[in-house]
């Protein structure tokens, strides 16, 4: 057991450290590492989201003090995103979703592809007015409630392809995440109740250590490198669920 909750810290910790910097990636790689050590589908998704709301929460304030949340955007996706989260759940809770899985994973990696082929573009500051942003939103939690993570790479990506500053993007999205999260895991305990919360202390002490140095890093990592590693890390992780 000792071993165990070791194990669960590390986990929590990489992927929250990877999740701060890029804006992304908690949730797909917390699942998959679950996965690979034998916890049941199920018992991983709902780990994976209950242990987001201390991680999101303590990673959106990070980001907050570090004047990395753009206000506006985060009014704009929060709504969409906690409605989409709860139908999401819902469905999850009633049906099957493997099914989609291979079509978001293909998705994501274009959505990568894509930002990495802007990445070593010139790029140029613009305001941006982007009416689908409230869309962006809902479709992100659905599909991060269906698919035990997601918000990330189609938020974050999807904003940033589209012209959005990369480091407001990426604050502005892990604060949303909170209320997104929290959303998710009142509606699955609603729908399934849910037992096992004390498994989630590791993932939750090592998320939680590591959140402020997301916050660091993404404030002193140049756009350029930045996008580039967004797109990496999008394109491998959905692959390799792809696979």
């Amino acid at each position: 057991m000792t071993q165990d909750i070791f194990i669960f810290i590390a986990i929590g910790f990489g992927a929250q450290i990877i999740d701060g910097a890029l804006g992304m990636a908690f949730g797909v790689i917390t699942t998959s590492s679950l996965l690979a050590f034998g916890v049941p589908p199920v018992t991983a998704s709902a780990l994976t989201h209950v242990t987001e709301i201390f991680t999101t929460a303590a990673s959106g304030t990070s980001h907050a003090l570090h004047r990395n949340v753009d206000w506006r955007l985060v009014a704009r996706l929060a709504p969409a995103g906690m409605i989409g989260g709860a139908i999401g759940a819902f469905t999850l809770a009633n049906i099957d979703a493997g099914a989609i899985e291979p079509f978001v994973a293909i998705y994501l990696m274009g959505i990568g592809g894509y930002i990495l082929f802007k990445a070593f573009r010139p790029l140029w500051p613009r305001d941006v007015r982007d009416r689908l942003i409230p869309v962006i939103g809902f479709g992100g939690g659905v599909l991060d409630a269906m698919g035990g993570g997601g918000w990330g790479p189609i938020v974050t990506t999807s904003l940033v392809g589209r012209g959005h500053e990369p480091k407001k993007v990426i604050g502005s999205t892990s604060l949303t995440e909170f209320l997104v999260t929290l959303t998710i895991s009142i509606t699955f305990v609603l729908a399934i109740g849910w037992t096992e919360i004390a498994n989630a202390a590791g993932l939750i002490i090592g998320g939680v250590l590591a959140a402020p140095f997301g916050a660091i890093l993404v404030k002193r990592i140049p756009v350029r490198p930045l996008m580039v590693g967004v797109a990496l890390v999008i394109i491998v992780t959905s692959g390799m669920r792809l696979l």
